[in-house]
């Protein structure tokens, strides 16, 4: 596990925006894997940017981690609204490129299937950028006793409801839908490389207790951190005063602020 701390959000934003960037240059036909929520807004500010200095998309392809289970891809708060003001209307990426969960399917579990079934067809995910929630959730892989292999429909906790009800939902918990389709962490996991992006102090316990009290489903990053190819970029809210008893052989690089 590489870990590298950077000073504020921003910071952050543009240093893993510069680590998507150089996969693609290096791999123009890449499969990115990509996240949603408040944490990633910063990074796809970055990729726009990049995109308008020439960072080609055309031959990348992308999978979602996740969609609201009932809602349409049109509704103001679906994930794939989401994706096109954030990135996809802004880079030239083919449409037949872009995968999402389908989030108003009649059923639940053949759309699961066949998410599954287009990722093992794309060749498998080259790099997969996830944030963590505050509870340690990966997509929306919540803390439980098991998680799912593959791509499920899972319930989201109060605790996630009442977070995406503050952040996008003007506080109305009764707006945020109440499951949703997810790939599973086993499909993250076949990632051949992780981003995990983690900013502010809100952030600091559940990365603390992933990297430091060992793997248990109920925090679903500690299993995340047993990947192979996992950089961790975060903040110095995230940071804290540091984190003791790193997993052996961790990396930890400090950042300068003109670094990318």
């Amino acid at each position: 596990m590489d870990i590298l701390i950077t000073q504020d959000y921003q910071h952050m934003s543009k240093v893993a925006a510069g680590l998507v960037s150089r996969q693609l240059q290096k791999k123009p036909s890449t499969v990115l894997g990509l996240p949603t929520g408040s944490t990633p807004i910063g990074l796809y500010k970055q990729l726009r940017k990049l995109h308008r200095q020439g960072l080609d998309f055309s031959r990348v392809s992308t999978f979602n981690l996740d969609e609201y289970l009932g809602i349409g891809p049109d509704h103001p708060q679906s994930y794939r609204r989401f994706m096109d003001e954030h990135l996809f209307d802004h880079v030239n990426l083919a449409p037949e490129h872009i995968h999402i969960p389908q989030g108003d399917t009649d059923d639940p579990q053949v759309a699961c299937h066949q998410y599954d079934q287009a990722l093992v067809a794309s060749g498998g995910i080259d790099l997969m950028v996830v944030g963590v929630g505050v509870n340690g959730h990966i997509g929306f892989n919540e803390p439980a006793e098991h998680l799912f292999y593959g791509t499920s429909v899972v319930d989201l906790t109060s605790e996630t409801i009442q977070v995406n009800a503050d952040k996008f939902f003007d506080g109305d918990i009764e707006q945020v839908p109440k499951q949703a389709i997810s790939m599973g962490m086993a499909s993250i996991m076949k990632s051949r490389r992780v981003i995990l992006l983690a900013s502010g102090p809100s952030k600091h316990e559940a990365v603390m207790a992933a990297m430091t009290k060992g793997i248990t489903t109920r925090n679903p990053m500690s299993i995340l951190c047993t990947h192979p190819q996992l950089t961790v970029v975060l903040d110095m809210e995230v940071w804290g005063e540091g984190i003791p008893h790193l997993p052996p052989g961790t990396r930890v690089t400090r950042i300068g602020a003109d670094a990318r």
